[in-house]
């Protein structure tokens, strides 16, 4: 097995294998505070670092993809959802 180098200096072998049994305290958990952000139908992506760069809202990475879409005739006319088309109106 490989060795590695703690922060502290000391070294010790990588441990590939589970243990048999883990404690987990679920009394000290706290709910997901980003959960009310995501509607049922949205979908979460992970943008790899040099696009995230470039795309820093969720918006703008819609609004590309939805360019890209008719670009190439997957659509005639990009669909928003109703949110996005209420605040697209004001």
């Amino acid at each position: 097995m490989k060795t590695t180098t703690r922060p502290n200096g000391s070294a010790r072998e990588d441990q590939d294998e589970l243990r048999p049994h883990y404690d987990f305290d679920y009394s000290t958990a706290r709910p997901n505070r980003f959960a009310e952000r995501l509607s049922k139908e949205a979908i979460v992506v992970v943008l790899d670092p040099d696009v995230a760069t470039i795309f820093k809202t969720s918006e703008s990475v819609n609004q590309a993809l939805r360019t890209l879409l008719v670009a190439v005739g997957s659509l005639v006319e990009p669909q928003r959802s109703q949110e996005n088309a209420q605040a697209a109106v004001s």
